[in-house]
C-alpha cells in the first residue's frame, strides 16, 4: 500500500479509503490512486486484513503438485486431503504442469492466503524464492521430488534403485536393446530413474544407446509418437522402460498401432495394468503413501516441531506380471 501511495503522490491513509470505498475523496485523487493500483498490481490481501485483526490461523494448506489429471498425483492428493480434513483443514490445490514460473503463481496465490504451510511437488526450477515464506513461519513439506535450494521436509522413494532393478529385470530376461522413454529430464525423479537405467546397462557391460533414448515426453500421446519412432529403427528395441504411468501407457498405445510385442515395464502402477494383455509388470510406489506421510509431517511442523529437515525414503516393489517377462 505504501507503494501505491508512493506513485499516486498521496498518503497511505488516502489509499485506504480508495480502496474501502469511502467518501471525500476528491474524484482526480482517487483516480491516481486508481492509476496507481493497476500500475503496480496491487492487490489487497483481505485475508492477511482477517488474521491481523483476528490472530488466527486460516485452517487451509497449500497442495502444488505437477499435474492433477495424472493418477499419481489425484492419488497423492486425495491423501493430503483426507488427512487434512481429519484435523479441521481445507486444502488449496495447484497444478504447474513443471512450469517454474506457473510454480511461483500458485506458491504466491496462496501465500497471499495465508495457508498455513505448504505441501509442494517441486518443479525442476529453482525453489529458493520460497525462502522468503519459510522465513515468516510457513512450514513446508517436499513430496515425490527434492527441491533446489531449500531444506524441508521431503517425502520421495529411491527412483535410482528402483529403476536399476526394473531394467535389471529385462537383461535377466536377455535382453539388449531397451528403450529408455522419459518425461523432461529436468524434473529431479526423472534424473534418478534415467541414472538408474544407465547403470543397469553398464552394471551388464553395456553403454546406452542415444538412438533408444526419448526424453521430454509429457504425455501420453507423446510416448505414443516416440515408441511408433523406435519400433521403425532399423534395428527396434526388444524391452521399453516407461518412466511414469502416463508414458507407460502411452508406449502401449504405440505398441498396438504397429502391432509390435516387446518387453515392457513401466514406472508407477495404474488402473487396469492387470488386466491388460500381457498384464503390465511395474515398478510400484504408493502415491497415497507420499501424501500421506507428507501431510503427517506437515502437520507436525504446524504443531510447533522445529527440529532439522527430515527426508523420508519410502519403498517400491516390483511387480511382474507378464509383459516384462517377454524374452526377445
Amino acid at each position: 500500500m505504501r507503494d501505491v501511495a508512493a506513485t499516486a503522490g498521496v498518503s497511505v491513509m488516502t489509499v485506504s479509503r480508495v480502496l474501502n470505498g469511502a467518501t471525500g475523496v476528491a474524484p482526480d485523487t482517487a483516480t491516481r490512486v486508481e492509476r496507481a493500483i493497476a500500475e503496480l498490481g496491487y492487490r489487497r490481501n483481505d485475508i492477511a486484513r482477517h488474521l491481523r485483526q483476528k490472530g488466527q490461523a486460516t485452517r487451509t494448506i497449500g497442495l502444488v503438485v505437477d499435474d492433477l489429471g495424472n493418477p499419481f498425483y489425484s492419488a497423492l492428493a486425495r491423501a493430503v486431503e483426507d488427512a487434512a480434513y481429519r484435523r479441521g483443514y481445507l486444502v488449496l490445490v495447484g497444478s504447474t504442469n513443471n512450469d517454474p514460473y506457473r510454480e511461483r503463481e500458485v506458491v504466491t496465490a496462496f501465500s497471499a492466503r495465508q495457508v498455513d504451510g505448504l505441501i509442494l511437488v517441486p518443479t525442476s526450477g529453482n525453489q529458493t524464492f520460497l525462502s522468503a515464506q519459510l522465513a515468516t513461519g510457513t512450514p513446508m513439506v517436499c513430496a515425490d521430488r527434492t527441491a533446489r535450494g531449500l531444506d524441508v521436509d521431503t517425502v520421495t522413494v529411491d527412483n535410482r534403485d528402483a529403476a536399476m532393478r526394473a531394467v535389471t529385470h529385462l537383461l535377466d530376461h536377455g535382453h539388449r536393446r531397451i528403450a529408455y522413454l522419459g518425461d523432461q529430464h529436468s524434473i529431479w525423479t526423472l534424473k534418478e530413474r534415467y541414472a538408474g537405467y544407465g547403470a543397469a546397462l553398464a552394471a551388464a557391460g553395456l553403454s546406452v544407446d542415444p538412438d533408444l533414448v526419448c526424453h521430454g515426453l509429457r504425455s501420453r500421446p507423446d510416448a505414443a509418437a516416440a515408441m511408433v519412432r523406435l519400433m521403425g529403427l532399423a534395428d527396434p528395441p526388444t524391452a521399453v522402460f516407461g518412466s511414469n504411468d502416463l508414458i507407460t501407457m502411452g508406449a502401449i498405445d504405440g505398441l498396438d498401432e504397429v502391432g509390435a510385442r516387446v518387453a515392457l515395464v513401466g514406472f508407477d502402477d495404474f488402473p487396469l495394468a492387470d488386466k491388460l494383455s500381457p498384464p503390465v509388470s511395474v515398478v510400484s510406489q504408493d502415491p497415497a503413501t507420499i501424501g500421506a506421510t507428507a501431510a503427517q509431517l506437515l502437520f507436525s511442523r504446524i504443531d510447533g516441531n522445529d527440529g532439522p529437515a527430515r527426508w523420508v525414503m519410502l519403498l517400491t516393489r516390483f511387480v511382474a506380471r507378464g509383459s516384462g517377462e517377454i524374452r526377445p
